[in-house]
């Protein structure tokens, strides 16, 4: 299969890397010349979870141009760019090409139906976590399960052709007919641990062993989990603050996507998250006060770094 990987940080690389090893076809689509400079270099070194090695038959490019149309566009950009970077790349997306969003945040499939249509759009979330090291250099820090699925709930043929291919890639996957559902449920756990950890500089698993964190972790899912149950969303985890502490601690080391990016002095996902959190809030009367002051410290923290 001939697959295009729209934004190549840690996460893209991983799952770049292990298609490739899958025997496919990869292209790293990113914008940093620098870590494209050093894949088609010396190829993408991988580190952690699932072994240290080099994937040499991967290719990584900033021009669009260079890839041709792809069967399979992954992408991972930062939510807040999706449809301008998907706008960019249009040129390589044909009549029947997949596009796969497994993106953290709401709103990434509207993002994307705006510039493409929806009906090549399959969505998902991954359990697998990853860190940048260094250009053309990731950690593996964490091994969990990929879930897919159509938006309309149909378990179709090309999922499931999908899911062997991530399959055969060593990406375990599983095909799910609930996958508005599964996002909902990934953003509790997202809204439960993101901003909480990018403002004490945490790692996950602390911020269950502090009270006070414990405490705004409740009260920021417990927001999301009203809001959910008013937009008449299925949860597939029935206890999400539960599952939001349990995440915490399965992930213990990791630092989340968003302290990486307050590190790094990076744009974060805050308005995707809490911040949809309390947009969706007002749609039904909910007050979100929680993770309006989260989103908004967030965006404090940002300002003071730029």
């Amino acid at each position: 299969m001939r697959i295009a990987v729209l934004g190549s940080g840690a996460m893209g690389s991983l799952y770049g890397g292990l298609l490739s090893e899958g025997n496919n076809e990869v292209w790293l689509l990113d914008i940093w010349k620098e870590h494209v400079k050093r894949i088609n270099k010396e190829g993408l070194k991988i580190e952690g979870k699932s072994g240290n090695r080099i994937v040499e038959n991967i290719r990584a490019t900033v021009d669009p141009n260079e890839i041709g149309i792809v069967d399979l566009l992954l992408i991972f950009v930062k939510s807040t760019i999706t449809d301008k970077a998907l706008e960019g790349a249009k040129n390589i997306i044909g009549e029947s090409t997949l596009i796969l969003t497994l993106q953290n945040g709401l709103g990434n499939i509207e993002k994307i139906e705006s510039v493409v249509g929806k009906e090549n759009i399959i969505a998902g979330t991954t359990s697998h976590g990853a860190t940048m090291l260094s250009p053309g250099k990731i950690l593996h820090a964490g091994i969990g399960t990929t879930i897919i699925g159509e938006i309309n709930g149909l378990k179709s043929d090309r999922v499931k052709r999908l899911k062997e291919i991530f399959d055969e890639s060593k990406i375990e996957t599983v095909v799910t007919d609930n996958v508005i559902g599964l996002i909902w449920d990934k953003l509790l756990v997202n809204v439960g641990i993101n901003a909480i950890t990018a403002l004490t500089e945490l790692r996950n698993g602390r911020i269950v062993e502090f009270i006070e964190t414990k405490e705004i972790l409740e009260l920021a899912v417990g927001e999301g989990e009203k809001v959910a149950k008013a937009k008449g969303i299925k949860l597939i985890n029935q206890e999400p603050i539960e599952h939001t502490k349990q995440i915490c601690r399965l992930t213990a080391q990791n630092k989340s996507s968003m302290l990486q990016d307050i590190i790094n002095k990076r744009k974060t996902e805050i308005d995707m998250i809490n911040g949809a959190i309390v947009r969706e809030g007002k749609k039904h009367s909910i007050n979100t006060p929680i993770n309006l002051i989260l989103t908004n410290l967030i965006k404090v923290k940002e300002k003071r770094e730029n």
